[in-house]
């Protein structure tokens, strides 16, 4: 007699017929463990929309979560009753999405980019730059295979970007003869794996059952890969992964750090540092548009906030004559012995 597999199992079933990223199965995983427990371990089969709703109030209200952050559990929890309930139920429908804050990204300066550099050296030097001198996100870097990156042509095709796209983006001339060094040092190191027993390597879809060879040949290696072996969640082997995001958030946190950059800096800020600079550059924004993947021209335009000076171009009135010169500025300095009403 067959039992019929556990909820969870059958969610992360579906995922993987619908062709779902691992860490979309992961957050969607993740989101409903929350709302069952949040619900005292009810099944979802025993729940509705107030319920839902409920949960995602408490989200809001109580953890204060960001918008994003609320329509990722709600996506997780419509994929559950859709997908895996298969419940008709119209209040699903019905249910509005948190609203998210129109913000204007942040964007550093090209000395800023350049003192960031600076405190950067080997490979990690290479990966940021890549960053900033192609618009890549953080994992389109980490995933980029050594078949994807054309010297002759001086472009890099990145494939399966957000929304599954794939483009075609710059390769700067300044970066061919460290990024063909680093590869020479990556081939040595794969050929090393295969005289170890390894070298197999991640290959998407089928294709590892279409081409048994293709995993360990070395177009399909990863640019940028771990220093170390570990065991693949899904398939149990032992593969080279590409380096941890987390790795290089940290080395650019710490970069910004120590050159003194008064902005919150991620890798993703040099995604938006590439595309200011371009616009600024007089770069048309539909060329812009195809290097950075974006499907409509409006998610572009948020660049353009910098074209002009601050302010939309407005000159201050402050800045305007008559008001004379600053005067100089001293240390204004407080006898703590005086009480403080009486200070000023």
């Amino acid at each position: 007699m067959s039992t019929q597999p556990k909820l969870l199992d059958r969610v992360r079933d579906r995922l993987r017929y619908r062709q779902y990223s691992l860490r979309t199965e992961q957050a969607y995983i993740h989101w409903i463990k929350r709302f069952i427990y949040f619900h005292g371990k009810r099944h979802p089969e025993q729940m509705n929309g107030p319920e839902v709703e409920a949960f995602l109030t408490h989200l809001a209200k109580e953890e204060q979560c960001a918008a994003a952050t609320q329509d990722q559990a709600l996506s997780a929890l419509l994929f559950l009753y859709k997908e895996i309930i298969q419940r008709d139920l119209p209040w699903l429908d019905g249910i509005e999405r948190p609203k998210r804050p129109a913000r204007l990204p942040v964007v550093l300066t090209e000395n800023e980019v350049r003192a960031l550099l600076a405190r950067l050296e080997g490979t990690r030097w290479l990966m940021v730059s890549l960053l900033y001198g192609t618009g890549m996100r953080l994992l389109e870097c980490l995933r980029l295979r050594v078949k994807d990156v054309d010297f002759e042509m001086r472009q890099i095709t990145i494939r399966e970007g957000k929304g599954g796209r794939d483009r075609v983006t710059m390769l700067p001339e300044r970066l061919i003869e460290p990024l063909r060094d680093h590869l020479s040092r990556v081939k040595a190191l794969h050929e090393t794996d295969l005289k170890d027993g390894y070298g197999d390597v991640y290959l998407p879809f089928a294709l590892a059952r279409k081409y048994p060879s293709a995993g360990k040949s070395w177009p399909w290696q990863y640019v940028f890969p771990s220093s170390k072996l570990s065991v693949d969640p899904l398939s149990g082997k032992t593969r080279r992964h590409h380096v941890d995001e987390k790795s290089l958030q940290r080395t650019v946190r710490f970069a910004a750090r120590s050159a003194r950059i008064g902005k919150p800096v991620s890798p993703h800020v040099l995604r938006h540092s590439f595309a200011t600079h371009l616009l600024q550059g007089g770069y048309d924004i539909r060329t812009v548009q195809e290097l950075l993947g974006h499907r409509d021209v409006s998610t572009t335009m948020i660049y353009t906030h910098v074209l002009n000076k601050g302010g939309r171009g407005v000159k201050s009135p402050l800045d305007s004559g008559g008001t004379g010169q600053p005067p100089v500025l001293r240390d204004i300095t407080v006898d703590y012995r005086v009480p403080p009403s009486r200070c000023f």
